[in-house]
């Protein structure tokens, strides 16, 4: 049943929200053990937030628009009074004053938090194998990667262990493991969602999303998330879209562009099964009324490069905090300096650490020029192409991820392999756009594709149209 349907039920009376939850943490109980989607279950907390909305219902009041959905977030989202370790040793025992925003929202509509998911750790990662907590495993096939970051919260929701969860995405990391896992995942407008009590990666890039199983439902969760919030210095003070009301209104009209750049005519990597499902997506798109056609979005393909300067340049920053004295873990040692190195040191993994390093080394002095500023041209060309195609499209195209689902262990030895898993994603957080992942049939492999939708700032509602018209014309998804 769908998070829509499960909130009408509770809200009504016909389901209790207590028995919709002891229904999820039984499927939990049945196979998180091999998948290891979350870091923390939170059973006791959300029977008791199960029992409130139930005694609200028999009180006659409304408890909101997800009363009594399960739902799960990412481990990197402040939870007052409850572990934010964002899978890393370094915030080993830190527990939150406070929520964020986003936990907030969820609880005010009813929602019943069941848990905070793995992640790569301090979301650097596409595939969840560099959480401090061990690996997530792909639900559909527990031999493989679910993606990353936010692959614990996009294996929640394959796994039908919540109808709904919240992942946070800097260069792909809702996108891509919804491609994986197959499910619907979301990056809003930069600015959309507060990131208020998101624990920071890259600023510039961070946004907060939904994952769901559904069109319909991903739509309901960003509407009950996003939103001005004053906390929040980025946040648009405009009054979100309507994006429930519009997805039956179809494409009819509407110009659709294919990005060559990310198709596989000039990018190479991306497979010929995934190439053939979005050659059918767009063809749907196309009986559906749309004019569908090739563009290019030149710069598209410097995306990556930029974005490797960029994010790590910001992660150093943001990760300096963490020094053995105002959070987390401390190694205790003779000096003051030699405590931070060996608190650092013990506390983030290697990847973590090599992100601060690339970014260090592009913002020292005789290096800034030629890396972190050359790359800020770069985004500004990728914004400049960007918004030259929206002047000719209402939307564009491209795959989501370049292949589906990768074993375990498969790219973990080669750092630049895996980052080429997020080269169709990327541009889209450089921009600040909206886009998101359809599921979309599945690969030679029997395991889920992904389509990408992508619309101009503030574009949800057209993009959303176009996901409803996707789903509508899926072929048959893996079997979970």
């Amino acid at each position: 049943m769908s998070a829509r349907h499960l909130a009408e039920a509770v809200r009504s009376g016909a389901r209790s929200a207590r028995s919709v939850l002891d229904e999820h943490l039984d499927a939990i109980a049945a196979r998180e053990p091999e998948i290891h989607a979350f870091n923390v279950v939170l059973a006791d907390e959300a029977r008791v937030a199960a029992d409130e909305v139930d005694r609200r219902v028999a009180a006659g009041e409304d408890p909101g628009p997800l009363a009594g959905v399960p739902v799960a977030v990412k481990d990197n989202m402040c939870t007052r009074g409850i572990p934010t370790t964002c899978s890393s040793r370094i915030l080993e025992g830190w527990i939150p004053p406070y929520d964020a925003t986003v936990v907030e929202r969820l609880a005010a509509a009813g929602a019943v938090m069941v848990g905070k998911t793995n992640l790569d750790e301090f979301a650097m990662g596409s595939s969840t194998e560099n959480s401090a907590f061990g690996a997530t495993r792909n639900p559909l096939d527990t031999t493989k990667v679910p993606g990353g970051s936010s692959g614990g919260s996009a294996a929640a929701v394959a796994a039908g262990f919540v109808p709904l969860s919240l992942g946070s995405d800097t260069g792909g990391s809702i996108r891509q493991p919804a491609a994986l896992c197959g499910v619907v995942g979301v990056k809003p407008t930069y600015g959309a969602v507060s990131r208020y009590g998101l624990v920071a990666f890259a600023s510039s890039l961070d946004q907060i999303g939904p994952f769901a199983r559904t069109v319909s439902d991903a739509a309901l969760l960003l509407e009950v998330v996003n939103g001005h919030d004053p906390l929040d210095s980025t946040s648009i003070p405009e009054t979100p879209a309507d994006l429930t009301s519009v997805l039956d209104r179809g494409v009819e009209g509407m110009r659709i562009g294919i990005i060559e750049e990310l198709s596989g005519d000039v990018l190479e990597g991306i497979a010929g099964d995934v190439r053939a499902r979005l050659g059918e997506a767009a063809a749907a798109l196309e009986a559906a009324g749309a004019t569908v056609e090739t563009t290019s979005v030149p710069s598209t393909v410097y995306g990556l490069s930029a974005y490797y300067v960029i994010a790590p340049a910001e992660a150093s920053s943001n990760l300096a905090r963490y020094d053995g004295v105002r959070f987390g873990l401390r190694v205790d040692a003779p000096t003051s300096g030699d405590m931070h190195t060996a608190t650092r040191t013990v506390g983030f993994g290697d990847e973590v650490k090599r992100r601060i390093m690339l970014g260090t080394y592009a913002l020292s002095a005789g290096y800034y020029d030629a890396y972190y500023g050359k790359s800020q041209k770069v985004r500004t060309l990728i914004v400049d192409d960007f918004a030259r195609a929206y002047g000719r499209y209402d939307l564009l195209l491209s795959p989501t991820s370049p292949t589906t689902a990768f074993d375990l262990g498969e790219k973990t030895a080669d750092p630049m392999t895996m980052y080429l898993t997020d080269v169709c994603t990327i541009p889209s957080n450089l921009a600040g756009h909206p886009s998101m992942s359809v599921p979309f049939g599945v690969g030679d492999d029997g395991m889920p594709v992904g389509v990408q939708v992508l619309a101009p700032a503030m574009g949800e509602p057209a993009m959303f149209r176009a996901a409803a018209v996707l789903e509508a014309a899926a072929p048959p998804g893996a079997a979970s």
